[in-house]
């Protein structure tokens, strides 16, 4: 089985990996509200999908604070 001559440099590794980055996901706007959202999901803001209303009561979440 063939091994490598020499262990491979920092330099040499990283450069190999530079097009191994984060991409930022597409998002779309919504035709209801016009809020973004991700494509092909209703939105998170009216429920709306596909020119009709999915979801019926979108619940928000409060964060009340007791003293």
């Amino acid at each position: 089985m063939a091994l490598p001559k020499r262990k491979t440099s920092s330099s040499k590794s990283r450069k190999r990996r530079t097009h191994y980055k984060a991409v930022m996901p597409g998002l779309s706007l919504c035709p209801n509200c016009g809020e973004h959202k991700p494509p092909h999901r209703a939105c998170q803001s009216c429920g709306f999908y596909k020119g009709r209303t999915h979801i019926k009561e979108v619940e928000i979440d409060e964060v009340t604070e007791e003293e």
